[in-house]
This record gives C-alpha cells, structure tokens and sequence, in this order.
C-alpha cells in the first residue's frame, strides 16, 4: 500500500477540511492556554462520531478477555481492532494523527497519549473491569488520561532510576508515593496511568514495575502548574504527585501482580507510542513541504521567483525525499498494524528516522522563508518548535536507534 484508497481519501479531505475551518483559527489560543486542545479533541470525536464506532470494537475485546482471562492482547491487534475502528482501517488512526499535526503537532500529542498511550495500556492488560471502567472511557474520549513513567531523575534509565514504589497495605491494596515529570495532559487527566515498582521489602533493583491506574481526586494525588515550553505549547505538561495515595486491587492493571506484564507491558506501551510518532512527523513534514513550495513559487528576489535558483531547488528535492520516506513508513506500518506484525526494531528504527526528518525539514523550511519564516504570522515557526520534541519524547533518538541495533545484533 503506497497511496490512499478512495474511502481513506475522503476521510483525509474530510479531517483537512475540519482542521482549517475549526481548529487553524484557534491555534493561537491552544498556545497561550486559553483555549483546552484537549476539549477541541473531544469535539472533534464527537463531530465524526467515532465514539459509537469505537465503543462496539471495544465491548468485543472485553467479552473476549471475560471469555478468556489468560489471552494476551497484542498491541497491533488492539490498534487493529479498536483505535482503527471506523472501518476496521488503522490507516484511519494516522490520517487524523497527521491531519491534526498539519495545523496543531501539540493537540495531535495530547490526543494520542490519552488514547493510544492512557487507553491502550488499561486495554491491553486490564480485566474485564477494567477495561469497562477505565479504558473505555478513555478510549471515546470521555475522559481525558495521562501516561506517567518519567521521573525528575529518570529519563532514558526509567526502570532502573525510578523511584516512585507501591507498597501492598496488607488488605489487598497499595499506597503509592513518587513524583513524575514532563507528564503530557496531566494538568487536564482524568487518569493517570502511573509506573512505579513494587516494594515488599527487596532490593530496589528487583522490585518489578507494575502499573497503577490513578483518578484525579484521590487523596494524596495533585499536579504542577503546566511548564512553559519551548514548542508543543498547545499540549498541557506538568508533574504529578503522589503522597501516601490509597488504592485498591482494581487500581492494579490486571489485578494481579504476577500477570500484569510488568516492564514487558511497559515497554509494549512505549512501542505502540513510538508508532504514533511517525504520523505527527509526516503531519509537520507534509505542512512544511507544502508552505515552502507555495513560497517558492511567490517569494520574487532578483527579479523571479526564489524557486528558479538551483539553491532552493536542491532545498525542495531534499524535503520532498525526506517527505515521501517518512510516508512509507506511515504506509507500512498501519499495514503491520492491520496484520498484527509486530516488529520493534522498525517501530525504533523509522520514531528515530522520522522525528530527525521533521527537525531537519522544518529547518529546510525556515532557510527558504528567511526571517519570514522565524515570525508568528507563518505556520513554520511553530511546526520549528513543535518538530524538537519528536527527537526527545518516546525515547530518545540515541535510544531508539540503540534499541534498534540491540535488537537486531540479539543483545537483548
């Protein structure tokens, strides 16, 4: 599959069409906070109605794990089976991750974290419960989740820097203290699906990672003031506290402590958001590429178009090669998703190609608009801003290249 069909078409001039009219104009507010990307989500959804579509997809999966407890889900079938429900199509999934991105990389981040990050992780593992409880509602966007594993002094190292512990109360359920940071929607969650290891008196180093499903209102339980960013401005950032907070055995996803896959699941979370990343990329890349040959073609120096010199064509042919790459990896990899491939060594592989695409296009981008380019009136600036992220969030580009050659070299 290397182009769209005539149904995903649509959808995409549909989802584009929406953008401009609806969202574009509110741009400017999303930055400043005035305005919750985060709502303009849930009112999308609910324009194109995809919390019905979903919602069925969703039900079978929970008679599926109640018919079955011990069935693992696998991402890819999860993405398959749900996140692409409006048509059974994961195409669907990253034509909106990237229309969105077009206009608004930040909504586009917050939207995939409360769903394909918050949502798949309760989905994926969670009991019957569960998933009705929790990743349902996440799921159709009727609440709005957040994904917690970064700490202060834990990045790259998450597993073996982290600190926040969940010690069992000796009734059946937990009391939870760390702290998280850089956690996107937390100022705005609902839910938190918080990482933390859990302490019966071993050694840290071998306590195993379990994840928690917190709720906004539990005693203990606050967030920060949103950070000021660089980029991405129009997706809420904050830390998250946990002071003695209280939870009970349905707050453990899986509800058991030997069966919740543990770093495992953890880092099948981290594969299916470094997935997401591709699509925001070719979101930046495509608006990007676009703006500059419309540029190129109006911008008169010399006496002619700026497009006519060999500088700025060498410019556009390197942006267009970049921008087609990184279309190919969208293309192939909602194919794996459609067909339950799944393959961690490209997943890393093209999050890392892909997030140094964008930053390298966007940068192409703003040398062709000059100091046009670096003004607020231009979408560049911001897509400039935005792009940087995609090299550091879901792994660093180091990291995602060396998880890459591990896997391939069998290191793991």
């Amino acid at each position: 599959m290397f182009q769209l069909n005539e149904q995903q078409q649509m959808i995409q001039d549909m989802f584009r069409d929406y953008m401009a009219k609806e969202i574009q104009p509110k741009v400017e507010a999303m930055e400043d906070g005035t305005i919750s990307s985060l709502e303009l989500s849930r009112k999308l959804y609910s324009v194109i109605g995809a919390a019905e579509m979903i919602r069925p997809s969703l039900e079978k999966l929970a008679k599926k794990r109640e018919a079955n407890p011990e069935e693992r889900i696998e991402m890819a079938n999860v993405v398959s089976d749900s996140a692409g429900a409006m048509g059974g199509d994961p195409m669907i999934m990253m034509i909106l991750l990237k229309e969105i991105s077009r206009v608004s990389p930040g909504m586009a981040m917050s939207f995939g974290v409360s769903v394909g990050l918050a949502g798949m992780a309760v989905l994926s593992k969670g009991t019957v419960r569960q998933i009705r409880e929790y990743a349902i509602p996440l799921m159709t966007f009727e609440k709005i989740g957040s994904w917690c594993l970064t700490e202060p002094g834990a990045g790259s190292d998450a597993f073996g820097s982290m600190k926040t512990k969940a010690i069992p109360d000796g009734k059946g359920g937990y009391i939870i203290n760390g702290t998280k940071t850089f956690i996107t929607n937390a100022p705005e969650a609902d839910l938190f699906i918080v990482y933390a290891k859990l302490d019966t008196g071993q050694p840290p180093e071998e306590r195993p990672v379990h994840a928690f499903i917190l709720e906004r209102g539990m005693p203990g339980l606050t967030t920060g003031k949103p950070f000021h960013k660089l980029g991405m401005r129009d997706s809420p950032t904050s830390e998250v506290f946990m002071d003695t907070v209280r939870l009970e055995k349905k707050h453990l996803i899986g509800e058991n402590e030997q069966k919740t896959g543990g770093r495992t699941s953890t880092k099948d979370s981290l594969g299916n958001e470094r997935s997401g990343v591709p699509p925001i990329c070719l979101g930046i890349i495509e608006r990007c590429y676009e703006e500059s040959i419309k540029y190129a073609k109006e911008r008169v120096q010399f006496g002619r178009p700026i497009g006519e010199f060999q500088a700025v064509q060498l410019k556009i042919a390197h942006m267009y090669m970049l921008y087609k790459n990184v279309e190919n990896i969208v293309f192939r990899t909602a194919w794996m998703q459609a067909n339950g491939i799944r393959d961690a060594s490209f997943i890393n592989a093209s999050k890392a190609y892909a997030s140094t695409s964008a930053v390298e296009v966007t940068n192409i981008a703003l040398q062709i608009y000059g100091g046009y380019g670096y003004m607020q009136e231009y979408p560049i600036e911001k897509l400039y801003r935005d792009a940087k992220l995609m090299e550091l969030g879901a792994g660093t580009t180091d990291i995602n290249l060396l998880t890459s050659a591990r896997i391939e070299l069998d290191l793991f």
